[in-house]
């Protein structure tokens, strides 16, 4: 135990204070918020917060650079000062409080947050926090909203300005959820707050605030681009040059790649990008890496990742093994095309890291010989699928089968650091 002249306060290590304020300004702060941004000596934060909060202000006030540094240089250079970083309601959901967490330790910062932009709107609306969806589209894709359509479900989405309903309005009636009710929640909390409500086919709202949140109430038309929450999607959904995964094989190979959240996959021979895509459905915090040497296929893979609402799928165009030089390194890989050629099935091995699965599928006589031999050396899992179709046989019908697909499974030994060779 330290004698009691060497104890600290907690507080007194932390230099930084991060406050989440409202439109209603310093009001809607507690006596604690308030006093962590009289006593700073430098205060940061976006010119609108600076204005709402300048009469607590005693020390410089300081807006964000442009374009915003994510390093957060200017903050970190005054570590050991008293500094105040002013943020929109709740500082860490979706706000500047992430950002300065991964560059400031928990020990140095204290912060003061307020109701969210998510948390005001649902209490006008009188939706159940926890029974909605929620996303933010500030900055970010409109796209990523694409997953959450699902009919009788509601939304609420934070904009990034004034612009952003009536682009929301387009992609839904675009993708057919014209009949969705949208409701626009402008300056919440401030003394110009107001919500108006629009079906989104008939959407024509003028002088939209730009700060504003969007709840949907979700309705689709027959047709509607409903994305089902199952591995296995319809092969129509894609668009695709008959280089996909077929949904049932690729059902099965996603269950096998088994994904675990925040989980990176490699798709090596990506196709249409069916398997990467479907990946990344699976939970918002899994990435993908789509890995394609067809130039056109390449491009036909980011139109798909836009139309499924993963936008943020990274792809690689380039031919294996060369192509995955420099990549960070996977938790999981899938070698869908190309696996025979040399040397990509020995860097993938190599590369994956230990304890990742690897999964890999044939259907030529080349590839099939590399995945029985990985398997006489190594064990994991091997199985063979076959899928027949009804067709039309003259005037009957009968069964056409598609060709067979071997499937080899495969988990890396933990202490294995460099991957064992077939």
């Amino acid at each position: 135990m330290p004698p009691e002249s060497a104890q600290k306060p907690l507080n007194q290590s932390r230099w930084l204070s991060i406050v989440g304020i409202g439109e209603d300004g310093v009001a809607g702060l507690g006596d604690n918020a308030r006093a962590a941004i009289a006593s700073a000596s430098v205060v940061f934060g976006g010119k609108r917060h600076l204005e709402l909060a300048a009469s607590v202000i005693t020390g410089e006030g300081r807006p964000w650079p442009t374009p915003f540094d994510a390093a957060m240089r200017d903050v970190i250079a005054l570590r050991g000062q008293k500094v105040c970083v002013l943020a929109s309601g709740d500082p860490f959901f979706f706000g500047v409080g992430a950002t300065l967490s991964r560059h400031v330790a928990t020990g140095e910062f204290a912060a003061y947050p307020s109701p969210s932009a998510f948390s005001l709107a649902a209490s006008k609306l009188g939706w159940p926090l926890q029974d909605i969806e929620t996303v933010s589209l500030h900055g970010r894709p409109l796209d990523l909203i694409r997953p959450l359509l699902h009919p009788g479900r509601r939304i609420i989405a934070l904009t990034s300005d004034e612009k952003g309903p009536g682009e929301l309005a387009e992609l839904l009636s675009r993708t057919g959820f014209g009949p969705s009710q949208m409701t626009v929640l402008e300056a919440l909390g401030g003394v110009t707050e107001r919500m108006r409500s629009r079906q989104a086919n008939e959407f024509a709202l003028p002088d939209i605030d730009v700060l504003n949140v969007v709840a949907v109430e979700v309705k689709a038309e027959a047709g509607a681009r409903v994305l089902p929450r199952t591995f296995g999607l319809d092969d129509a959904l894609f668009e695709h040059d008959g280089q996909i995964t077929k949904r049932e094989i690729r059902a099965l190979t996603l269950s096998a790649l088994a994904p675990r959240r925040g989980e990176l996959l490699w798709d090596i021979g990506a196709g249409s990008g069916s398997i990467g895509i479907e990946w990344m459905l699976a939970d918002p915090s899994l990435k993908a890496i789509a890995i394609e040497a067809n130039p056109d296929r390449a491009a036909r893979i980011g139109r798909n990742a836009c139309a499924f609402g993963v936008p943020g799928l990274r792809i690689v165009e380039g031919e294996a093994p060369a192509a995955l030089a420099d990549l960070p390194q996977p938790d999981t890989i899938f070698i869908g095309g190309g696996g025979s050629e040399p040397g990509v099935f020995e860097t993938a091995m190599e590369m994956l890291k230990p304890g990742g699965r690897l999964v890999a599928n044939a259907v030529t006589l080349e590839m099939e010989a590399i995945l029985l031999a990985a398997h006489a050396k190594l064990g994991g899992e091997l199985i063979r699928m076959e899928v027949s179709r009804a067709a039309p046989i003259g005037g009957m019908s009968g069964w056409k089968p598609a060709m067979p697909v071997t499937q080899w499974s495969w988990t890396k030994p933990k202490g294995d650091a460099v991957g064992a060779k077939p």
